[in-house]
């Protein structure tokens, strides 16, 4: 009985499974995520998703037919005259010898030069209403994305505000349990002190000195054990 005893007094007490503490640990851990997760919400352009950048036409002659005033129709007109220049027919030809086998194929087919100007014209206008319309997008779709960039930095460090709010909280839970319990040991300390005084005028002195800094229950019940053998 007193060996029993001895085995209580030094704390082997059996512990909870593993699997136990490990499920505990989890829902814990579930318990400090998830409550105040519903209450973050993206709000405004932060719910919405990334926009694409305005896209541009790579075929020229759809910017060509799709502009107010389409380009005249002329068996000669200005990309004939550049297609002209670059035939394999006149590789290796001086500028000069090129310009007049130009001009003997625009007499042969009776072109008019003030035609052929004309349709430059009109089409290097519409390259440049097109290029302007399409940077006046680009423009906007950048003040766009800018805004929203702006949005999303400020959800985002309300956020993170809100979450570091919840994480300096559990820090300074976790300290006031930390000094609770050191409160509670000085406490335990005394608890068991008084109880090893009061278990102590239960049991016959021995002649054996006393042991320095020995005290507490055991010591008692080790005083005990050893009168009971006697």
């Amino acid at each position: 009985m007193w060996k029993r005893m001895l085995q209580l007094s030094n704390g082997n007490l059996k512990e909870p499974p593993a699997d136990t503490r490990q499920a505990e640990s989890a829902r814990r851990l579930q318990a400090v995520v998830e409550p105040e997760t519903s209450g973050i919400h993206p709000v405004g352009p932060v719910a919405s998703k990334t926009e694409r950048a305005p896209a541009l036409l790579t075929d020229f002659e759809q910017i060509y037919q799709s502009g107010a005033v389409k380009p005249p129709r002329l068996a000669y007109g200005i990309l004939k005259v550049a297609d002209m220049l670059n035939s394999a027919h006149l590789t290796g030809m001086s500028a000069e010898a090129k310009r007049s086998a130009l001009w003997m194929a625009l007499d042969a087919g009776n072109a008019k030069v003030e035609e052929i100007l004309q349709d430059a014209v009109v089409r290097q206008r519409l390259l440049n209403d097109y290029e302007e319309a399409r940077q006046r997008d680009l423009d906007s779709f950048e003040a766009s994305a800018l805004e929203q960039n702006r949005a999303l930095q400020a959800e985002l460090e309300r956020i993170t505000a809100q979450y570091t709010a919840r994480m300096q909280s559990n820090l300074d839970e976790v300290a006031r349990g930390q000094d609770n319990f050191r409160v509670w040991q000085k406490r335990k300390q005394q608890e068991g002190q008084r109880i090893a005084d009061a278990a102590a005028c239960c049991v016959p002195e021995t002649s054996a000195p006393p042991v320095a800094g020995a005290g507490g229950l055991t010591v008692v019940l080790e005083r005990a054990s050893s009168a009971a053998a006697r």
